[in-house]
Formats: structure tokens, sequence, C-alpha cells
């Protein structure tokens, strides 16, 4: 069994963007909205996934946001 993977976006008011923190080895986002920063995580983290640790097929990624309101979980 693999462990629990996450992508999380947090907002960085200073820069007026989203950034990742993740356990996905490579995984590194900064995007202007949400909707973009979801959309490339789930394009990339599979694809990081069988790059760097070889895991392949579908693997279960939690996905949070947080910046300026309460912590959303998908």
């Amino acid at each position: 069994m693999t462990q629990p993977f996450y992508v999380k976006a947090i907002w960085d008011a200073e820069a007026s963007v989203w950034c990742s923190e993740s356990n996905i080895p490579g995984l590194v986002i900064e995007t202007a909205t949400l909707t973009e920063f979801e959309s490339l995580a789930r394009h990339f983290a599979s694809e990081l996934l069988a790059e760097n640790l070889g895991i392949f097929g579908s693997v279960a990624i939690r996905f949070e946001a947080a910046g300026g309101f309460d912590v959303i979980a998908a």
C-alpha cells in the first residue's frame, strides 16, 4: 500500500497567487486561480508519481486549499 498523497493550495496574499505544498516529489505549482491550480495538480500528479516513484495507475490524492478562509478538503 502506498502512502496517502496530498496537494495543498496555499494563498500567498503578498504575491496574489496559489502556491503548492505536497508530498508528491517534483510537484510545484503557482497559479493565479484555484481552478487553474486544481487543473494543473490533477494533470501533473499522476505523471510525477509514475516518473519519480514508479507508481502507476489510479492513486488517491487529497486536495486542500487554505488562505484567508477555512480549509477546504476535496
